[in-house]
């Protein structure tokens, strides 16, 4: 019977409704074109208690490596580093996981989740699942606008039919 367990469990392991890592980014939902855009993962041990042929099976899948897709043909992993949140001043600074988007535009980004698997049968040792399950988000869309810096010589008070004054029509770009 066990034999028969572990000839079925990599195939019980993918069919397991793990949840997916959740993509997170900062900025959000909007970055810039050129800026370094901060992704990370937010992903979690999960259990299962299964039956196969009759047997108590209990599941353990451990997130342990991350493939993002950024929707601009760029693909980054898998990696094993998750990625983390920065502080607001901090935006815009390259770190494992971040990316540079070169157009503006809304592009779909997914994030794959690569588990790690163990299994026990009716309470026995914990054995180890060959290869990995891999659990796609669903895409999450950012969206890449472009800024435009101009500097003045005057301020609104000093000329307040200057550029950039309440009231008066942008300059073409």
């Amino acid at each position: 019977m066990l034999g028969q367990i572990a000839a079925q469990i990599q195939t019980k392991f993918q069919q397991l409704p793990v949840t997916p890592g959740k993509t997170v980014l900062q900025p959000s939902p909007h970055t810039l074109r050129g800026a370094e855009t901060n992704f990370y993962a937010e992903a979690s041990e999960q259990t299962f208690n299964v039956d196969m042929l009759g047997q108590d099976v209990f599941i353990t899948a451990k997130p342990v490596q991350y493939t993002w897709r950024y929707g601009d043909g760029t693909s980054l992993g898998p990696q094993t580093a998750a990625g983390g949140p920065l502080p607001q001043d901090r935006w815009g600074e390259k770190t494992l996981t971040s990316h540079v988007y070169a157009q503006t535009g809304d592009f779909r980004v997914v994030l794959t989740t690569h588990f790690q698997g163990t299994y026990s049968v009716n309470g026995g040792p914990q054995l180890p699942i060959p290869g990995q399950g891999q659990f796609s988000s669903p895409p999450q869309t950012v969206s890449v606008w472009r800024s435009i810096t101009r500097n003045y010589a005057d301020t609104c008070l000093e000329n307040p039919h200057g550029q950039g004054c309440p009231g008066v029509a942008p300059a073409a770009p």
